[in-house]
């Protein structure tokens, strides 16, 4: 082995090792150079062979930093095996317990997928927020009936021509958050004791929307990776009585995966030629890593077969509570519903991010937080690769912040959970992503935190309670 080879090599140990972790500038050539007891050129060499490997990343005027995305030894979770049966959802009653349990500033918030103040445009916001006060007083006081503020409709309108969905300002209807407009996309296409398809694992929240309206859950299998199978989905609306599917297709929650634009070719013609709504959950979409904002799925459906759902929660801020949705052949109805459900969503917060947007700073924020998301994903990607057993299998998300992490099978991670609480850390047991409380050895972390010394020792801590099953 070469000089610079075997330098190369004991870079890589202490990267692997966390000493150098993701996003760090290493340091300058002389002083490795000084600390290895070798010439510069030979650390200038070690260097380039790391970034032709893509450990390393070389910035101009800056120096080498550890990549974001450093190759690990941990394997990816194995794909889902749900059986193709209609079920009623159960055990979504523990998601509310969990959440009071965790809600203490004292606890290491890792569960819910929030992200921490630091990482959103909080005094952007504000700022629009004042001037909204002071300029629209009156108009702030009174309702906004659906389908919402005009100047908020047009704002959205041109932010959805960015990933292909070309739609007028008026087709959309503004929510209280994502989840409000999931459930009115449900009322407005099926019944109590209908067939809705979902993803394998899924949102538990959309769980509650469906155990909640009386419907059924039919789990489609889902790739880590690829996202959810198309075949399976085929055979499940061949064989049952399917109203609807319900899709995250960029960086799904909980796996981060991206639907490739093919697959979602694939979907949409699968939904026309068996008359299936397919209801777009889109929240995550604007939180890629790869710098390119992908399609949205509705972008591939001309015939209006795609009701499309999002909000401003995982980006402006989740205490807003402002969502939309897009639904098509099913708008009218849908802005009924609303409309009985609450009156309005409330005006104040609409005129705030209608300015906010309005001002052009959005996009800059989005390319900082994607850099900052795809930071933390690595950071605790590594924490886990280094405090865990060896044996854990963590997603290797494209978008978002949170991993869906697999253990031992001889993990409850309901167990794990309660015991995680005691020690003050919060995490998310994988059983409530299941209509039938499948992925007990799986749990989900939330990587939207600013990274610490207490914050890696509480992953230490939340692996050393999970050698205890072992």
């Amino acid at each position: 082995m070469t000089l610079y080879h075997e330098i190369a090599h004991q870079l890589t140990q202490r990267i692997h090792k966390g000493i150098y972790h993701p996003g760090m500038r290493l340091p300058g050539v002389r002083h490795l150079s000084t600390q290895f007891g070798v010439s510069i050129s030979t650390i200038v060499q070690a260097q380039r062979q790391l970034e032709n490997s893509g450990l390393l990343e070389a910035r101009p005027r800056s120096g080498y930093y550890v990549s974001h995305q450093v190759p690990l030894r941990l394997k990816i979770p194995h794909s889902s095996r749900p059986e193709l049966k209609p079920i009623v959802v159960t055990g979504q009653d523990l998601v509310l317990q969990l959440a009071q349990a965790a809600n203490h500033e004292a606890i290491a918030h890792l569960g819910a997928a929030v992200p921490d103040a630091s990482f959103l445009p909080l005094a952007a916001y504000q700022r629009s927020l004042s001037y909204t006060v002071r300029q629209h007083a009156r108009h702030a006081a009174n309702y906004v009936f659906p389908p919402g503020l005009p100047e908020l409709q047009h704002q959205i309108a041109k932010r959805m021509y960015l990933y292909g969905s070309q739609v007028d300002a008026n087709e959309i209807l503004i929510t209280n958050g994502c989840q409000e407009a999931l459930t009115l996309a449900l009322r407005a296409v099926a019944q109590p004791g209908d067939t809705i398809a979902i993803e394998s694992p899924t949102f538990y929240g959309l769980l509650q929307v469906i155990d909640a309206l009386g419907m059924k859950a039919l789990e489609i299998p889902t790739d880590p990776q690829e996202g959810i199978s198309i075949p399976a989905l085929t055979l499940a609306v061949e064989q049952w009585p399917v109203k609807a599917c319900v899709v995250i297709p960029n960086f799904s929650n909980p796996l981060g995966c991206l639907l490739a634009d093919e697959k979602k070719r694939q979907l949409v013609q699968l939904a026309h030629k068996h008359n299936l709504v397919l209801i777009e959950d889109d929240i995550y979409g604007d939180l890629g890593f790869s710098g390119e904002r992908p399609r949205s799925l509705h972008s591939f459906d001309p015939q209006g077969k795609v009701i499309y759902c999002s909000s401003f929660s995982k980006t402006i801020s989740p205490g807003l509570r402002l969502g939309w949705m897009v639904a098509g052949t099913y708008f009218r109805q849908a802005e009924y519903l609303k409309y009985i459900a609450n009156l309005a969503t409330p005006t104040l917060q609409q005129l705030a991010v209608a300015h906010y947007l309005e001002q052009s700073g959005y996009e800059r924020y989005l390319r900082q937080a994607q850099s900052n998301y795809q930071r933390q994903v690595s950071l605790f990607t590594h924490a886990i690769s280094k405090y865990f057993p060896p044996n854990t299998r963590v997603t290797q998300p494209k978008g978002g912040f949170v991993l869906w992490v697999e253990l031992d099978p001889r993990v409850d991670a309901l167990v794990l959970c309660q015991q995680a609480l005691q020690a003050k850390i919060s995490i998310v047991p994988g059983q409530i992503f299941s209509a039938s409380l499948k992925y007990q050895n799986f749990i989900r972390l939330n990587c939207a935190h600013p990274w610490t010394t207490h914050l890696e020792q509480v992953l230490e801590h939340l692996g050393r309670l999970i050698y205890k099953f072992l």
